[in-house]
């Protein structure tokens, strides 16, 4: 970042796989999404991020970052790991498995400022790692530097500047399933509203989480695509 801006803005979006077209796109209106392109690619967006549904076989669930930078950014984490060129750009994977594709096209599609979604408030990707140190670096190579948090307390965020946050937590830190990377949504304090709209919608949930609830109550849940992608959607 140079005087307050992003030396090379980027625009990144959510990649997810599909076994059935139809069913991924159903799921997703069902949450409220938008969908913005139907086929080639098929986008949604729940307002605040974009979301592509891939029915490719070779696709993997994480980032797809849109930037005319991205053999120099092919180069840095090159250093670091093994990147794939393809016809379209360069992609690899983080220390944790985590799929980021870096794509040389133009991307003509946006999002907004505000989530209308069942989901709620989208709040960026969450990552669990047993190697923060080399999944720091990672993220950074790519072009992340770190606002809130502080790793060494298990928990910070890492931004581009794009649309999507990425936030990196220490192993052990979340009491709940972890799906590698997580969709984090924060609904402040009105998460049961949310859970009740998912439960409207035939949303199946995966995991009904009571753990910070001194009443049981189920006020955290995580639900997931057809493909498998997590959706945390908290009551924070």
């Amino acid at each position: 970042m140079v005087n307050g801006q992003w030396k090379h803005p980027m625009k990144t979006i959510i990649q997810t796989p599909t076994p059935d077209l139809k069913k991924s796109r159903d799921f997703y209106k069902r949450l409220g999404y938008k969908e913005l392109s139907a086929e080639n690619p098929t986008l949604f967006t729940d307002g605040k991020f974009i979301v592509e549904i891939n029915p490719d076989r070779f696709t993997r669930p994480g980032l797809k970052i849109f930037t005319d930078d991205a053999k120099s950014i092919a180069e840095k984490l090159g250093e670091l790991t093994v990147v794939i060129e393809t016809e379209t750009g360069f992609f690899t994977s983080d220390p944790n498995g985590i799929r980021v594709v870096l794509d040389l096209r133009p991307f003509d599609f946006e999002s907004g400022d505000e989530s209308f979604g069942i989901t709620g408030g989208f709040a960026g990707v969450s990552l669990e790692t047993t190697v923060i140190p080399q999944t720091v670096e990672f993220w950074e190579a790519l072009g992340f530097e770190k606002g809130m948090g502080d790793i060494s307390e298990g928990w910070a965020v890492y931004s581009n500047g794009g649309d999507i946050d990425v936030s990196i937590m220490a192993a052990n830190t979340c009491p709940h399933l972890f799906f590698n990377p997580g969709l984090t949504f924060f609904n402040s304090g009105k998460n049961v509203e949310n859970i009740a709209k998912l439960r409207d919608a035939e949303i199946p949930i995966t995991e009904e989480i009571t753990h910070f609830n001194e009443e049981g109550i189920v006020d955290n849940v995580i639900i997931n695509d057809p493909a498998g992608l997590g959706f945390f959607i908290f009551n924070d």
